[in-house]
């Protein structure tokens, strides 16, 4: 079946034409959205593998309705070696039914199916992967042009063989020169811990009992003192007193008996 033709906007916002590749294999990937987990893996995937593809005369063309800007962000966060195609309005999809209704958390909406088109160098549809695993599928994609169908599926099943020993890591984005020459950051030092303080010690009642009865008697003792001598001072008036009448009344007595 030959492959309809189309001419659509690149990442750099020119026109590319289906037709203008002819003699060389294409590898045309439909994704659903750029910078999305499934389809970083599948993208990565196809860089990782890019130079092998080179070596296979096969041009790699990613295609999504994202916009080019979208693209741009895209490809250079990722470094991504090949062209993105626009689907606007995903047109492209619709005409080859790969525009469908999809269910995610209970949630119905539309979008792409992801499907991969191999497309030979007289522009027939060499071949087509349904409802793409984008885990290991630049592998079998790369089986196929190197060996055909039953490589391609034997180059699944090994990938899914090894991916159930081993869990597939998310491919992080590449490094520019810029992020490569900022110095790691060295981890912050921890403070100190302050010795906790002690409380200060209460000086003991019973020590302050003993140290202030002393006191407390000398103290009684003295304001005895002091009531004592007050209470002598006009007893001792009182008798001279008496004396002094006493020797008055006799000295009388004596001049009346003369």
């Amino acid at each position: 079946m030959r492959f309809p033709e189309f001419t659509l906007l690149t990442d750099t916002g020119a026109p590319l034409a289906l037709s203008s590749l002819r003699g060389r294999n294409v590898v045309l990937y439909f994704y659903p959205k750029d910078d999305t987990s499934g389809c970083t893996m599948e993208s990565c995937a196809f860089r990782d593998l890019f130079p092998r593809f080179i070596g296979s005369d096969a041009v790699i063309l990613g295609i999504s309705p994202d916009d080019v800007a979208s693209h741009q962000k895209f490809k250079a966060k990722y470094n991504l070696p090949f062209t993105l195609l626009v689907d606007e309005n995903h047109a492209l999809a619709e005409q080859l039914g790969l525009w469908v209704e999809k269910q995610f958390m209970g949630n119905r909406y539309m979008g792409v199916q992801r499907t991969t088109y191999i497309i030979g160098p007289d522009g027939e549809t060499r071949h087509v992967f349904e409802k793409v695993n984008p885990a290991g599928h630049a592998e079998e994609v790369m089986a196929f042009l190197q060996g055909g169908a039953e490589a391609a599926q034997a180059a699944r099943a090994a990938f899914d063989a090894a991916a159930k020993a081993a869990p597939v890591a998310q491919p992080a984005p590449a490094r520019t020169k810029a992020a490569a020459k900022r110095p790691a950051k060295r981890p912050g030092k921890k403070p100190a811990k302050k010795p906790a303080k002690k409380p200060a010690k209460k000086p003991a009642k019973k020590a302050t009992k003993k140290t202030s009865k002393p006191k407390q008697k000398i103290a009684k003792k003295a304001a005895k003192k002091r009531v004592s001598r007050a209470s002598k001072k006009p007893a001792k008036k009182l008798v001279k007193k008496a004396r002094k009448a006493a020797s008055k009344k006799r000295a009388r007595k004596a001049k009346s008996k003369k």
